[in-house]
């Protein structure tokens, strides 16, 4: 016997036109149009004589707010479409058909345009307060991830990468204390870790300089940026850099175990008896301009009973770095390179990144695009509007973003209606408030 009749004696009609899915998505639709997004949308993106170039803003405006929503394909724009959606999202909203032919229109020159169109967006963010403060030293975070795909039939994502699964390989550069991504760049799967990685450091110094940063510099990263020309590029741009060393080598190896006991400082680590030691190193010793640096070690004993225990008394860790400043520090800080991690994750599960939708290497460049501008919005969206510093999409979607509405007219005045009670109304207003007061001026 059943124990309830009630849910079965519910009625369920989709015939609400004044509805509203997701209606907390104004929050970022608000920040996006004080900002200008849809003017450098306009402005810099120019697909040619193609299929799909028309209207490039509410279709790239569409995508983002899909990303924001919790839509991973393309069809899941369609939600979006739903009642009077596109009233809080201040745009027409285009078809999950339309938003395919518009995606395939980009090469990956054309994604390129989205590049320019996220660089100027981060200053107009910066000049909006979501920036650091005047002459405030910055670390930037330079990391590669994997989007892993499986079909045989993705331009430049059928191959294998180097953990031995078919994807992208992608570059990504953030800023380590707010997780603002600076800058992406697609590539193959089977690309090397640092390929091209010189070039990318070089743009996104540029990206923070034009963007309003005025203080010191630093560029974190891990082994797989170890090379001459990644340091070249942060010698060239004026910035320091504190990077991993591949520990091939077995030269390394006896130098570490020749710096004497009393050099080597204990530190609070997460097994006891690791300890830190500095030595001046010149990596790159063979090529053309090499100079001598800092080189830091950090050594931790095995795990007691692992089968490492057996061979060897400490596992080495070492990093090569320009900056200036306390041994003990700086390996803290180089440490705090893993939480990068945190804004790949957001990428690839808060938003859409963890699917990429087409089977054009172009189209996918794009789409990668759309997520960094879709993640940066977001993250404004907390700075700026929420007083809230790095919390994740899916919190943020949950509390404020996902809110069933409807809209209503009277008088010729339009209201959103949210739930009552909500728990998080207060800084849902407050929020609104805060977004509503930019005003910049906004250059193209």
């Amino acid at each position: 016997m059943r124990s309830s009749h009630g849910l079965d004696a519910l009625s369920v009609q989709f015939d609400d036109d004044n509805a509203v899915a997701d209606a907390g998505l104004l929050l970022p639709a608000t920040l996006a149009q004080h900002l200008g997004l849809r003017d450098l949308l306009d402005a810099h993106v120019n697909l040619g004589a193609v299929s799909g170039r028309a209207n490039p803003s509410a279709k790239a405006m569409t995508l983002i707010a899909s990303l924001i929503a919790g839509g991973e394909f393309i069809d899941d724009a369609d939600a979006l479409r739903a009642g009077e959606t596109d009233r809080v999202l201040g745009h027409w909203v285009a078809a999950p058909s339309t938003l395919g032919t518009f995606l395939r229109a980009f090469s990956f020159g054309h994604s390129r345009q989205l590049d320019m169109v996220s660089s100027e967006l981060l200053a107009r963010a910066w000049g909006a307060s979501a920036g650091p403060e005047v002459d405030e030293p910055l670390t930037i975070d330079v990391d590669s991830t994997i989007c892993e795909t499986y079909g045989l039939n993705k331009q430049g994502g059928s191959k294998f990468t180097y953990n031995h699964v078919r994807g992208y390989h992608p570059l990504i550069s953030v800023i380590a204390k707010t997780g603002d991504v600076v800058h992406t760049r697609l590539r193959g799967g089977p690309s090397h870790v640092g390929r091209g990685a010189a070039s990318f450091v070089a743009e996104t110094v540029t990206r923070v300089r034009a963007a309003g940063a005025t203080g010191e510099i630093a560029i974190r990263a891990d082994s797989g940026f170890y090379n001459h020309k990644v340091v070249g590029a942060c010698r060239k741009a004026d910035v320091r850099f504190s990077i991993t060393v591949k520990m091939m080598g077995k030269a390394l190896q006896q130098a570490f175990r020749a710096i004497p006991e009393e050099d080597w400082t204990p530190i609070d680590y997460f097994i006891d008896g690791a300890a830190v030691a500095e030595i001046s190193y010149m990596p790159f010793a063979t090529k053309k301009g090499a100079r001598s640096v800092r080189l830091i070690v950090r050594r931790v004993p095995p795990t007691p009973s692992s089968q490492l225990a057996l061979f060897t008394d400490f596992s080495y860790h070492a990093f090569i770095t320009d900056r200036a400043g306390d041994m003990l520090l700086l390996d803290a800080d180089h440490r705090a390179h893993a939480e990068v991690e945190n804004t790949i994750r957001d990428l690839k599960y808060g938003l859409g990144l963890n699917h990429m939708p087409s089977g054009r290497f172009g189209a996918n460049a794009a789409w990668l695009g759309l997520n960094a501008i879709a993640h940066n919005l977001v993250r404004w969206v907390s700075r700026i509007g929420l007083q809230e510093m790095l919390v994740m999409t899916k919190t943020l979607r949950r509390r404020y973003f996902s809110i069933p509405g409807r809209i209503t007219t009277s008088a010729r005045k339009d209201t959103l209606h949210l739930p009552t009670n909500w728990p998080w109304a207060a800084r849902f207003s407050a929020a609104l408030v805060a977004l509503r007061a930019i005003s910049l001026p906004l250059r193209i």
